[in-house]
């Protein structure tokens, strides 16, 4: 897999069933390396080791239902009151962040009321605080670190 833009944070990989798999922490399993996986995992580590979030606040690869559609966040994080304090939209690398990966994001959250929002390819990175008030969200050049 190509070098992203997150520190080395040196990944437990294995090969199985001509796969390549990596050790995820959250699910605490291996999972199939694709792409977008490796965006996922190098998000997951940036907020557990970088911005001091507990594992325990953190969850990845769920369903939720929009418009009856079943769909799946990358990342949430939790804050410790249980409200939605995080969502992360992971893209493979190769996907450029167009406006339809906000729009994405966008639908995703008037569900969940996340506080932050995060977008990455891995390569390009961009957060958002919500602001519900005016129903819009402003840039930021970084999530908060957690210190709660």
């Amino acid at each position: 897999m190509r070098p992203l833009n997150f520190p080395d944070y040196g990944f437990r990989l294995k090969n199985s069933e001509n796969n390549t798999h990596i050790f995820d922490a959250i699910r605490k399993k291996f999972v199939v390396l694709q792409p977008e996986e490796w965006v996922r995992q190098h998000v997951i580590n940036y907020l557990m080791l970088d911005k001091k979030y507990p594992m325990s606040l953190i969850n990845v690869e769920k369903q939720l239902t929009i418009n009856q559609l079943q769909k799946r966040y990358d990342v949430v994080v939790f804050k410790p009151d249980g409200q939605i304090d995080i969502l992360v939209e992971c893209k493979a690398p190769k996907i450029d962040i167009k406006q339809e990966t906000f729009d994405q994001i966008a639908r995703y959250n008037l569900q969940l009321q996340a506080s932050y929002l995060m977008v990455t390819n891995g390569l390009d990175h961009y957060y958002c605080k919500m602001d519900f008030v005016a129903e819009k969200y402003r840039f930021l050049n970084d999530i908060p670190d957690f210190s709660r």
